[in-house]
């Protein structure tokens, strides 16, 4: 069992400068949690401070029900996985992956099997007896994930750990990683900056921005039911299309073009029904577009054609209108300067003030 819990965890340099702030989450056994947000949210100093790499300034980590805040980080039962691979170039991929099991003087028979073990779940076993320059980047990375295999920790991290690779060596190792997580059934905690590793990896998400948490759920929660324009913005692409829209009866007017007005569902008018002549945004994923008669006119400036979906960019009504994206199905012929017209089938309302979901 390896069960983690991080209560009130705080990060405060000793420049006063404060990276991560009151960060709280259980995380269950076999569980593989991502950590998502952008460049300098937190999120990679929080995996640090769970290692043991950063001292945690305030609160307290628990593996199993032990405390663990102060356990220095050789001895957490933790292995964590680079995005550099941190490789000896001058050991075989065999020496790399035994080494930290050599180190601790275990058994030469005991050291062999498990290297052999893992190489086979990573498919490695043709490359043992090479150099880390011989292999691939993929390859690499493999080697680097089969070095913490053979430690059996309670806990895996990986930071980043597709960062190096071109985009189709990082589906290929993402699924590795997938079907990995699936045969040890072991609890690990990922960090990226690339929502799509985070969609289709995790069991839950851990959406961070500037140092706090802004959501925590299943990848669909996130992606359906964002907590907040952030996450709303941050989870989706291409991302959520945001309006500042006034709540007028049974309609939103686009503030940027008064002459668009969306109609409201029973639902939608039931939650809006504080919010009557205020400011409220309207958030429409470019997936919930369709094209339409009797939708909401628009005029194209260009497309993404991606074969069984296209993107077309547009601007609501004439040239300095909103600008707005869908993604539609199939292969669309639009050109600059087409007129269309979009149907909302689906809207995600926010609190102009907090930024948080109206629900």
């Amino acid at each position: 069992m390896a069960e983690l819990s991080l209560q009130h965890i705080d990060k405060i340099y000793d420049n006063n400068v404060q990276a991560v702030f009151d960060f709280n989450l259980d995380v269950k056994d076999g569980e593989l949690i991502v950590l998502v947000g952008p460049s300098g949210c937190g999120k990679s100093t929080t995996l640090r401070m769970v290692a043991g790499l950063e001292d945690i300034s305030k609160g307290h980590l628990y593996l199993d029900g032990k405390d663990i805040t102060q356990t220095p980080a050789k001895d957490r039962d933790m292995a964590m996985v680079f995005q550099n691979y941190a490789l000896y170039g001058h050991m075989t991929i065999y020496e790399n992956m035994a080494f930290s099991l050599t180190l601790r003087k275990e058994n030469p028979n005991v050291i062999h099997k498990k290297v052999l073990a893992a190489a086979e779940i990573l498919g490695l076993t043709s490359q043992l007896n090479k150099k880390p320059n011989q292999l691939s980047g993929g390859q690499r990375q493999r080697v680097a994930m089969g070095r913490s295999i053979v430690r059996n920790p309670k806990v895996f991290l990986f930071d980043e750990p597709l960062s190096n690779l071109d985009a189709k060596l990082r589906g290929a190792t993402r699924r590795e990683i997938l079907l990995l997580h699936k045969r040890l059934k072991a609890t690990m905690m990922y960090v990226t900056h690339d929502q799509t590793e985070a969609l289709t990896l995790a069991d839950r998400i851990v959406c961070m921005s500037m140092g706090h948490v802004q959501q925590v759920g299943t990848p669909l929660e996130l992606y359906d039911a964002p907590a907040n324009i952030f996450v709303a913005s941050f989870i989706g692409l291409p991302p959520m299309n945001l309006f500042d829209a006034k709540v007028n009866g049974d309609e939103l007017v686009l503030e940027k073009d008064s002459s668009v007005h969306v109609a409201l569902t029973d639902e939608e008018k039931k939650l809006l029904a504080s919010y009557q002549g205020k400011t409220v945004v309207l958030g429409v994923r470019p997936e919930n577009i369709e094209e339409g008669a009797g939708g909401i006119p628009v005029t194209v400036t260009n497309n993404e054609n991606l074969g069984m979906n296209t993107l077309v960019y547009a601007n609501i009504g004439g040239a300095s209108g909103p600008r707005v994206c869908a993604k539609l199905k199939g292969w669309v012929g639009h050109v600059h300067g087409d007129q269309a017209q979009f149907v909302i089938t689906r809207k995600h309302l926010f609190d102009k003030e907090t930024t948080n979901a109206i629900r």
